[in-house]
């Protein structure tokens, strides 16, 4: 649906926060009253019939389309009638491949819907936490005001739901600097007041982490211990988010080792590196094969990790997860595409981990199905010549022999 600030349906939300009577409430089609009168984004040229299916496409979030229109040359910054643009449309419905494929285009960050509101505004208020990453690191102007007399961080208390998705939104904006302080030019509500009259318990708490005096140190200290309010204010303060410990530790490793995901959200929603390797080989993608950690695996992925990245073994994640008998994460590793014939430097794949370091009992007889389902050859033989089948019989591994033997 067009996005047009249904303010309506929000009426009763935004007349708590701000004290509001029914008769000031706005209608669905008209804004509340400002100081200053909504205004277009100039529109630098009439858009071309390109331009209007790009537009239409991008609501469909039909990327495939958008892509070849581009290509033909639509412009992603061509706006419609309703001063609404590709790139505008994506941040505000949380299409995220659409959203990289336009910033990949061109993408102005600094143009401004109907309402003077940048695309960071429309995609706080939605609590699209991922879009806001993305948003914030292609250099959109965090406390941008916009004819409302709100910031991002405004609309994504006064006009959010307090639900875990809006607390990332939150954190992110805090971490990129937002003005928690800043009162609504309207009212003189701050984000904080409204969040407290919103109920919004885990808001709040975000909200009034005080920055730390050490913030580096702070940071690292907040991606061990999981407390994701602290790391946001660590990077408020001005922590870099490559931080390092004595062991060349970076915050997203603390994070992934330690399974503190909404740590990491916060992290990778602001550009972390998961492949930064510590003195030991270790990255937070390699660490999720050691631990397990599907939610960390899902957190990571949209950070496009490289999948051939080796630890100190010479092995990719999916080799000690095998090792370990990590089932929910070698079903969910192997559909990413890594490589699960990968051979390490004691001359193993994840199959031959799976049979030689293994138990035999059921966690390993799921997993060496997975890894013969994924394509894993079952005749790649290690350094010595000795096959998976092999080494399974060696050890009375009978229900994996029997696996193996099908497999040929």
């Amino acid at each position: 649906m067009k996005l047009t600030r249904a303010l309506s349906a929000a009426a009763v939300i935004l007349m708590a926060a701000t004290g509001c009577s029914t008769t000031e409430a706005a209608s669905p089609t008209t804004p509340p009253p400002t100081t200053t009168p909504p205004t277009t984004t100039p529109r630098p040229s009439m858009p071309t019939e390109l331009d209007h299916q790009l537009i239409a496409a991008a609501w469909k979030n039909d990327v495939a389309t958008a892509r070849r229109l581009i290509t033909a040359g639509a412009d992603v910054n061509a706006v419609d009638d309703t001063v609404q643009s590709a790139f505008l449309i994506a941040a505000s419905e949380g299409y995220v491949e659409l959203l990289d494929l336009t910033l990949q285009h061109g993408a102005d960050v600094r143009s401004l819907d109907s309402y003077r509101g940048t695309a960071l505004i429309r995609a706080a208020e939605r609590g699209h936490a991922a879009v806001v990453g993305r948003l914030i690191r292609a250099g959109v102007t965090v406390d941008h005001v916009n004819n409302l007399g709100w910031t991002a961080l405004h609309e994504a208390v006064l006009l959010g739901k307090g639900t875990p998705q809006y607390v990332d939104t939150v954190r992110l904006l805090i971490a990129a600097g937002a003005d928690r302080a800043k009162p609504a030019e309207r009212d003189g509500v701050t984000a904080v007041q409204g969040a407290r009259k919103l109920g919004q318990t885990a808001v709040i708490a975000a909200l009034e982490t005080e920055r730390p005096s050490s913030p580096a140190a702070a940071l690292l200290a907040a991606a061990t211990s999981g407390d994701a309010n602290g790391a946001a204010a660590a990077l408020a303060a001005g922590a870099p988010i490559e931080s390092t410990d004595s062991k060349r530790r970076t915050p997203l490793l603390l994070a992934s080792s330690n399974d503190r995901v909404e740590v990491a959200r916060l992290l990778v929603g602001l550009g972390a590196d998961p492949d930064a390797q510590d003195d030991r080989q270790d990255s937070a993608w390699l660490v999720t094969g050691v631990t397990g950690s599907v939610a960390m695996l899902e957190t990571l992925l949209p950070a496009q990790p490289d999948l051939t990245l080796r630890n100190r073994f010479g092995g990719v994640s999916v080799i000690p997860a095998s090792e370990r008998g990590h089932v929910d994460y070698v079903r969910r590793v192997v559909k990413t595409g890594i490589d699960v014939d990968h051979v390490n430097d004691l001359g193993w794949t994840a199959l031959l981990e799976a049979v030689i370091l293994g138990k035999g009992t059921g966690a390993w007889q799921q997993i060496v199905r997975l890894l013969l389902a994924a394509g894993a050859d079952p005749s790649r033989a290690d350094s010595d010549g000795v096959t998976p089948l092999q080494h399974a019989e060696r050890r009375g591994y009978d229900e994996i022999a029997t696996i193996l033997r099908g497999a040929r």
